[in-house]
């Protein structure tokens, strides 16, 4: 063999076997190590009796390009305004008119920190979970207020989910404890129960643990009788509820299943629950839940390279008191994150948008699956 039919030879060879060893050396050096998740996600079908499954279709864009990734949304019906938390700190609010592209977008208050789930207040503030800065009371007069932002030394990472019962308790959750907002996806793909639910008293300013160990612990929402909380579990398709009185005060029981990822829940003062997903269960995930390797590999891929497209399907769920899906609106280029009613609109807030998406049920409706 001559040294130019080597070289031609051994030049591809190279190209491939360098990659495959530096990718695994690298695998072998990173120490992100996933595991188990403690159930098989693909294994349950969530039954729907009604759904849209091109949602997207007749929707429209609320305050396109003013407010960026506004992931949850808190109404207030006398001003007719909605509150929204964004990427650049700012909590937005949004007058609600007849037509999406009349709506006025006005910069509220700036947190310094990442606003995610938020609550009305009776005078007319907000509390708000901010992923950075810990759990936050803003006031009428843009006052913003530290309550808390750790328990026994233990910082939150991750303040996501709030609301506020009738005695003025507040129910939140420290998604995790060891990632912050930029690291959420490798909390997720770790597979390791690191969020808390949480209350907090402002009139002892108390701060209780409720639950721990919990996945990616996301929304929450008071019931409207004040007997329990509901709150999410993202990885595992599922909320559940703590009991608040009765006499199974203090234990959790799941309340639903889900046909995707949840993140925040709002009551809609009608009888139901509006739970946004941001992704359904793709073949692709339910392959990487099954095996912890993969999320490896993706965790490596993410943190290296470049974030590796992970919402389809994403949309909203409407659930009723006992916890019954009774609608299903996805479409496949759909990712909300926060959905509330508003007469026969749906807005729906999301990370991944910069604009709340607004849906007209009564135009377009979920329709019967049987």
């Amino acid at each position: 063999m001559s040294d130019t039919t080597t070289s031609r030879f051994y030049t591809p060879l190279f190209a491939i076997v360098l990659p495959v060893a530096v990718a695994a050396i690298l695998f072998r050096l990173e120490p992100f190590e996933p595991a188990l998740l403690p159930v098989q996600l693909g294994q349950s079908v969530v039954v729907v009796p009604a759904r849209n499954d091109h949602a997207r279709v007749g929707s429209e864009a609320v305050g396109e390009g003013q407010v960026e990734g506004p992931e949850d949304l808190a109404y207030d019906a006398a001003s007719r305004v909605v509150y929204t938390g964004c990427e650049d700190g700012w909590i937005k609010r949004i007058t609600v008119s007849d037509s999406a592209v009349e709506s006025v977008v006005e910069n509220w208050v700036n947190t310094g920190g990442r606003p995610l789930g938020l609550t009305l207040l009776h005078n007319g503030g907000l509390i708000v979970a901010d992923a950075g800065k810990g759990l936050l009371r803003v006031s009428s007069e843009k006052e913003v207020e530290l309550l808390v932002d750790e328990f026994e030394g233990l910082k939150f990472k991750l303040t996501d989910g709030v609301d506020v019962a009738e005695d003025g308790t507040i129910y939140f959750t420290d998604a995790s404890h060891k990632y912050s907002m930029n690291g959420s996806v490798f909390d997720i793909l770790e597979g390791k129960p690191n969020g808390r639910l949480l209350s907090y008293n402002p009139a002892t300013k108390k701060t209780t643990l409720l639950a721990q160990d919990l996945y990616f612990a996301n929304g929450v929402a008071v019931s409207p009788d004040q007997q329990f909380v509901v709150f999410c579990e993202s990885p595992l398709m599922k909320c559940n509820k703590y009991y608040l009185k009765g006499p199974n005060k203090g234990t959790i029981e799941k309340f639903c299943d889900l046909p995707g990822m949840p993140d925040n829940i709002h009551y809609d003062g009608e009888g139901h629950y509006l739970i946004a997903m941001f992704t359904a269960l793709t073949p692709e995930l339910d392959l990487a839940f099954r095996y912890p390797f993969i999320r490896k590999v993706v965790a490596i891929v993410t943190k290296y390279a470049w974030n590796l497209p992970v919402t389809k399907n994403g949309g909203f769920a409407i659930v009723d008191l006992d916890g019954k899906l009774t609608a299903h609106y996805y479409d496949p280029k759909l990712g909300l994150t926060s959905a509330i009613k508003i007469g026969n609109h749906i807005y729906a807030g999301s990370i991944f948008y910069p604009f709340v998406t607004r849906f007209d049920i009564e135009k377009y409706p979920a329709l019967p699956t049987v």
